[in-house]
């Protein structure tokens, strides 16, 4: 029995000293990413996760329901659909041809108004809020530099940064895309409770501008300029901006770093459903507009959906961009295989979120997966 208890002591004192390292070392932000994380079962973020962060909402608006198609539900998934969906946990699936709902499917207990992580694909509102700033005078230009809103960017190599250098991931900072290290500074801003602190401790590693890189350190920048530009939490710009307008059906939830600091994770972490993250995909298809209403300037949009840069054809301004089977698509992509894919000259828009992708293929490359989710669509579409 005293073993056990001198035992127990080392364990507790161990256990302190450990704390005590990691609040020192400041890394402390390991605590929360054990707790909700880790102790749950996964390795990364996970679909559900908003549930166990701080978040704010991005109020509706008078909602527009989607109209149904025709042809409504008409074809089954296919065979190889099937497989792939149970394969990598899809909980959504849905096919918007001509601005109509043709077909939508939900699984593993998820229904059309469940809530799941965006990861990602709310780069693509960022970047459209950042237009939506140029449109209304906030901001002057893609080439207004950083600096102008962010001290912490104004020396060197820095003040050269533009504000199109974020929305096209060209920053030339030393951020590090590395999800499943918990000692990478990914991990630290997903669950550090001061996304601030982090973003301004970034160095710089090359010459803004002259490359794509992708960092979701250039989008969470991007979030902290808009705030600083137009006064407004991001939370609201994005309600008051399009998510009222867009006539979503649901409220959304945006995560923030903490209830004290109020800072959006804005390279990822809105909690919404597969056909409200739809719309934001039917408004850059039609150049902007909605219900005839210029929401977003459509040169910016068009500037938005062609690469920067000609070694990096598969990025415009916060949206991916694919050529497939000589059809041209731009995308929304989220982490685990979160994606609104659109195809303009056919008027479609492929929805999937999932809790999964197919083998990742790295940073800025695409999966097989998103080859899949089209191909199949139009399999189900030409039947």
């Amino acid at each position: 029995m005293k073993f056990i208890k001198n035992l127990l002591k080392v364990v507790v004192i161990l256990f302190g000293l450990l704390i005590v390292t990691l609040y020192v070392t400041d890394t402390d932000y390991l605590i929360k990413a054990v707790r909700t994380i880790y102790l749950q079962g996964h390795t990364t973020a996970f679909l559900e996760d908003y549930e166990r962060f701080d978040n704010r909402v991005i109020e509706k608006g008078t909602p527009q329901a989607w109209p149904k198609h025709k042809a409504y539900n008409s074809v089954a998934e296919t065979s190889a659909l099937q497989e792939a969906n149970k394969d990598w946990g899809t909980v959504a699936y849905v096919i918007i041809k001509n601005d109509s709902i043709w077909f939508e499917n939900y699984y593993d207990g998820y229904d059309a108004n469940s809530k799941s992580n965006s990861f990602s694909m709310a780069k693509s509102y960022v970047s459209g809020l950042l237009g939506k700033a140029i449109m209304e005078g906030h901001i002057e230009s893609l080439e207004q530099p950083v600096c102008d809103f962010l001290p912490a960017f104004c020396e060197g190599e820095a003040s050269k940064m533009t504000v199109g250098d974020l929305s096209s991931m060209a920053s030339g900072t030393n951020w590090d895309e590395a999800y499943y290290s918990p000692l990478s500074i990914t991990t630290r801003a997903y669950f550090d409770d001061d996304l601030r602190k982090v973003i301004n401790g970034l160095e710089m590693e090359t010459t803004p501008g002259q490359a794509f890189k992708y960092a979701s350190g250039d989008t969470q920048m991007l979030a902290m300029l808009i705030e600083k530009a137009t006064g407004k939490k991001m939370y609201d710009y994005l309600s008051d901006s399009f998510w009222k307008p867009l006539g979503s059906q649901n409220s959304a939830l945006w995560q923030v770093d903490s209830a004290e600091e109020d800072m959006v994770k804005a390279y990822c972490c809105l909690a919404s459903n597969a056909k409200d993250f739809a719309r934001f995909g039917k408004l850059y298809k039609d150049h902007g507009t909605w219900n005839g209403e210029q929401l977003l300037d459509s040169a910016f949009v068009a500037t938005s959906l062609k690469p920067r840069f000609p070694s990096s054809p598969q990025y415009g301004y916060g949206w991916w961009l694919k050529t497939q089977n000589d059809k041209d698509f731009f995308m929304m992509r989220g982490h685990l295989g979160q994606y609104v894919i659109v195809q303009p000259e056919d008027d479609v828009i492929i929805v999937r979120l999932g809790h999964q992708k197919s083998p990742d293929a790295g940073i800025g490359a695409y999966t097989m997966d998103i080859s899949l989710y089209i191909d199949e669509a139009y399999e189900m579409m030409n039947k």
